[in-house]
């Protein structure tokens, strides 16, 4: 299945944060690496729906005193979302390919 534009930004966030990877992170580091504004109700809605694709999977954290006790659920990258990132990444760079004065200009 196809990733959307949001979901390849969550998935490379997600790759980049490993076992820190929650949705809080997931917006900072979308922010921070690609300077996009994604709104956290964007991030948690990619998150459902590379997990109904079997992309990602999701698992709750221990209790944190700072949440008042509360759990964090944390997501990580399934063999099949890594897959899925990659054809899209390669996508990418071979349609990109030869573009740059056309991109940079």
């Amino acid at each position: 299945m196809p990733l959307g534009d949001v979901e390849q930004l969550v998935m490379l966030a997600l790759l980049r944060l490993g076992d820190a990877g929650f949705g809080a992170a997931v917006q900072r580091e979308i922010a921070e690496r690609a300077g996009r504004d994604v709104t956290l109700g964007a991030v948690y809605t990619a998150l459902a729906r590379l997990e109904e694709k079997g992309y990602v999977r999701s698992r709750v954290g221990d209790p944190l005193p700072q949440r008042g006790g509360r759990r964090r659920r944390h997501y990580d990258v399934l063999p099949a979302g890594r897959v899925a990132i990659t054809e899209a990444w390669r996508a990418m760079r071979a349609l990109s390919r030869g573009l740059s004065a056309q991109l940079d200009g």
